[in-house]
């Protein structure tokens, strides 16, 4: 797999986990040879990191994994617990079931993305980083995920995108090297194209396609 060069000549980014990602965040694993996911961080809440959005029949879906915090405040990413008094592994796999069952390429991951619905982790960490490898392997991209070791506040030799990947808007930092690209969606016809949703989104529609398009989000 090709990378592009970087015009800063930055060599590794700095990522906050994500459920599943939307694209944005995909295509940082091209365009960095090396990748640090944030773990000491203090927890965000209404972030990527336990949330995804998909396209449902209505149009925009938000899938919200439910959390405790080991501390009332200042709890660390790492020490995110996943909450399983509710079933919400049954809601979301419903959900992404309805939402792309008639999409051509669901079948091909169905079974190995199922069991993330089944398996109970008991950390939202861990259950992040799990679901990213998976991912990463569908799409073929060969990289070393690494945890960061410590928190800083700055980093001066990385490109920090910790928050640069936001839902919200008025949050979410200006990336200069992403534009989305349109492509193929279930419900294109009804509610028009929707951009940068979960990576699923772009791999149950484009498949073995999908590589190919997040080289062209990236400017």
């Amino acid at each position: 797999m090709g990378t592009k060069t970087l015009k800063s000549g930055y060599k590794a980014a700095i990522l906050s986990p994500a459920y599943m990602g939307p694209v944005q965040y995909f295509t940082k694993f091209i365009l960095y040879p090396k990748v640090y996911i944030e773990q000491h961080e203090t927890y965000l809440k209404q972030s990527y990191r336990n949330r995804c959005y998909i396209y449902g029949t209505n149009g925009k879906m938000t899938l919200i994994i439910p959390v405790k915090k080991i501390n009332r405040i200042n709890t660390k990413t790492k020490d995110i617990l996943i909450d399983y008094d509710t079933n919400w592994q049954r809601i979301h796999w419903n959900s992404i079931v309805s939402a792309y069952r008639s999409s051509p390429f669901f079948e091909f991951y169905e079974d190995d993305l199922r069991n993330f619905y089944s398996d109970k982790e008991k950390t939202l960490l861990d259950f992040n980083q799990k679901i990213l490898l998976l991912l990463l392997g569908f799409l073929d991209i060969d990289i070393k995920i690494n945890l960061t070791e410590s928190f800083h506040r700055k980093y001066w030799h990385e490109m920090d995108l910790r928050e640069c990947i936001n839902p919200k808007k008025r949050l979410a930092g200006k990336d200069s090297r992403f534009v989305p690209y349109r492509y193929n969606q279930v419900f294109i016809e009804k509610h028009s194209f929707i951009p940068n949703l979960s990576i699923i989104d772009l791999l149950f529609n484009e498949g073995p396609n999908t590589l190919e398009i997040l080289r062209k989000c990236i400017k």
